[in-house]
């Protein structure tokens, strides 16, 4: 192995992206006071270049700037450069990409801002190439124009910064109103978000198309509370159209970023893992509602993937996959009739490119990315064969394709362990380890619990990310409220009580760290964090939800499971504030609104009381998580204990395992029998309002 002709001081660092650069001629720092001070000593203007190990321009512009011995050399001579990875430090990411917006228009990644020593922006962009072209200026002329600009123009550099600081500080303000949360502000959100929806291939908007989790989640819930038929149809076709689509992976389950295209053919093919934590929670609950096994299978896949794919043997969740492999986007993914036809056999291969749309010309750049456009009745009756015959075929056609495809070159995998992200995903496999009855994937939330609350934690608070045996960086108010969601999913789930304990104890130091006293909120930033040029607050549900959103959720639901009415009062308080923005622009908050929905409803709370390996206590715990159920907390004990006040004079009934549920300040009467558990709950039925 030949030595590198370039070293940087991102050598030292974990995070894969950062690493990566490290062989650049360019002389890089990571943020932080050596590059800040390095910048007031010499008076030169910051290069803040921000990515992620995932983002397929970002790594097309290292290649054609960073690499560049004649760009980099323009670089260090003219700016103090600063290359930052927005996944561990969404922070900087979430200001300095509002300030690009303002500046251009639009925003992405890599992003390229130029600061001034003090950090405050005054020029921006994203992808810059090499040279002039595409109507997009070559970054050299554009490293020697502003450097210019910084240089001859000081006064007007001033003003741009203060005017974009200005700027800053107003962005993310909540619409303020006076209105209330309520039901018709529900109703509402689910007409506007529903104006937008593709009839002809699901989704919504045209191209690019994200598939909008939360949006789908929300729409679910407006289908259970008012029965809406047309809604449902609505969430339940775009789920097959994206699990039918190539931003699916047909052979190995999960989903990649979005789609390039309206129709979900063309994905950029990176697997995020907050993606899939979002995607395989949203099928689960379709199958709840539907019973329909189709998106049972695309949920287990999904979460397979993650177990096989993303969780590191100590129990963390990696970060994301590339779309890149051997220097081509997508190549590990795409396929040619040839290789196919190779590996089945004609008679198997004639069926399986039917179903699955590949031909020999191809449907991306000559290749075939495995999609499904056709139904399995069709394509079964043109090859003479049987529905189940079919069924058989491809599933043992995909198996022989997955092993071929696994001795290809993967992409390269971001292995860094983000705390917010495990959160999200705990959440998912603590649901099917309930919902699908999977003590295996009880055991994989378990473990992950385990492991981020051992590696993530500095003198009581949280970390943000992990890496090779290092955890650093402060936890921002999204890592506190995902993780505490996950946890609260985990005791529901398992029943164990140190789940809520420790989740009860991160909300509590989430409002003591982040909320904010005067105006209410809580900051993206702690009280111990390094000062930015703002301190923002995050309320949008973007491509993974606001911190204020899940904080929302994990408040409404503590304040049940604890009968704790400050609790209470904060979740009020959160979302009233949330609420003109709820109302303008509901599609941007698909999570809040599944808060404010659990806000506004009767929830079930549900205590079960019994030995938790016992028959009995399985069927009652199986019958309370079978239905589609959004609305709900569930306590479980085995009756030697009663921790918790909605467990307090829970007991069993003639010595058998119960079920006790309330409602409106209301209970039944305790049950210890599955159909009698399935006649209380009956209330729960779709378009009963809940």
């Amino acid at each position: 192995m030949t030595e590198a002709k370039h070293t940087n001081r991102l050598i030292h660092e974990t995070s894969p992206y950062l690493v990566q650069h490290a062989h650049n001629p360019v002389d890089w720092y990571a943020w932080g006071e050596e590059a800040l001070t390095m910048a007031e000593t010499t008076g030169k203007p910051i290069l803040l270049s921000i990515g992620y190990s995932a983002c397929h321009w970002c790594h097309v512009m290292e290649r054609e700037s960073f690499e560049n011995e004649e760009i980099a050399a323009l670089m260090n001579e003219n700016f103090i450069n600063i290359k930052v990875d927005r996944e561990e430090r969404p922070d900087l990411d979430q200001i300095y990409m509002s300030a690009v917006q303002m500046m251009t228009g639009s925003g992405g990644w890599p992003m390229t801002v130029f600061l001034t020593p003090k950090g405050l922006p005054f020029f921006g962009g994203t992808y810059f190439p090499p040279e002039d072209r595409h109507n997009l200026p070559g970054f050299p002329r554009v490293l020697m124009g502003v450097a210019d600009f910084y240089r001859t123009q000081p006064t007007e550099v001033l003003q741009t910064s203060a005017n974009m600081l200005l700027d800053l500080r107003r962005v993310g303000l909540p619409t303020v109103t006076d209105e209330s949360p309520s039901i018709n502000l529900l109703d509402a959100a689910a007409k506007n978000i529903a104006r937008n929806f593709d009839t002809k291939n699901g989704g919504f908007g045209g191209a690019p198309k994200f598939p909008a989790p939360m949006n789908l989640e929300f729409l679910l819930r407006h289908y259970y509370r008012t029965g809406d038929v047309a809604i449902l149809k609505m969430v339940e076709f775009s789920c097959r159209k994206m699990a039918d689509g190539g931003i699916y992976d047909q052979l190995g389950g999960g989903f990649h970023r979005y789609s390039t295209d309206s129709r979900w053919l063309v994905p950029h093919f990176e697997k995020m893992l907050y993606d899939n934590a979002q995607l395989s929670r949203l099928y689960l609950h379709v199958y709840q509602v539907t019973g329909d096994e189709y998106y049972r299978r695309v949920a287990v896949e999904t979460f397979d993937y993650v177990v096989r794919e993303m969780t590191d043997e100590t129990g963390g969740f990696y970060s994301t996959q590339d779309a890149d492999s051997e220097g081509h986007e997508g190549k590990f993914f795409v396929w040619s009739l040839d290789e196919i036809n190779s590996e089945l056999g004609e008679a198997d291969a004639r069926v399986f490119a039917d179903y699955y749309d590949v031909t020999r010309s191809g449907n991306f750049e000559g290749q075939n990315i495995l999609n499904v456009r056709r139904s399995q009745e069709e394509v079964a009756a043109d090859h003479n064969l049987d529905v189940v015959m079919l069924v058989d075929l491809l599933k043992r056609s995909r198996a022989k394709l997955f092993n071929l495809r696994e001795k290809r070159i993967k992409p390269n995998r971001d292995e860094k362990v983000l705390t917010s992200w495990n959160g999200l995903m705990m959440t998912g496999f603590a649901e099917a380890a309930a919902i699908l009855d999977r003590d295996d994937y009880l055991q994989v939330a378990r473990r992950n619990a385990e492991f981020v609350l051992a590696n993530l934690h500095r003198d009581g608070l949280l970390l943000r990310t992990y890496k090779g045996g290092q955890a650093k960086l402060n936890g921002y108010q999204e890592d506190y409220a995902y993780l505490a969601d996950g946890l609260v999913a985990l005791y529901e789930s398992s029943g164990e009580t140190r789940w809520l304990d420790e989740a009860r104890r991160l909300t509590d130091l989430m409002i003591q760290e982040f909320w904010d006293t005067s105006d209410g909120g809580f900051y993206f930033t702690g009280n111990s964090h390094e000062e930015l040029i703002i301190r923002s607050k995050d309320y949008f549900d973007n491509a993974t939800p606001s911190g204020n959103s899940v904080a929302a959720d994990v408040l409404v639901r503590l304040a049940l499971l604890l009968d704790d009415d400050s609790y209470r009062r904060r979740a009020v308080s959160l979302l009233r504030v949330m609420t003109g923005s709820l109302r303008k622009y509901g599609s941007a908050f698909g999570r809040a609104l599944g808060a404010l929905d659990f806000q506004l409803s009767s929830p079930y709370e549900i205590a079960l009381v019994g030995p938790k390996e016992q028959a009995e206590t399985k069927a009652l715990h199986r019958e309370i998580w079978r239905r589609y159920l959004p609305n709900k907390v569930v306590a479980q004990t085995d009756a030697a204990t009663a921790e918790f006040p909605l467990l307090n004079g829970r007991t069993l009934v003639d010595g058998k395992p119960t079920a006790y549920v309330c409602r409106d300040y209301a209970c039944q009467q305790p049950v210890t029998m599955a159909d009698e558990l399935a006649a209380q709950l009956k209330g729960s039925e779709i378009g009963v309002k809940a």
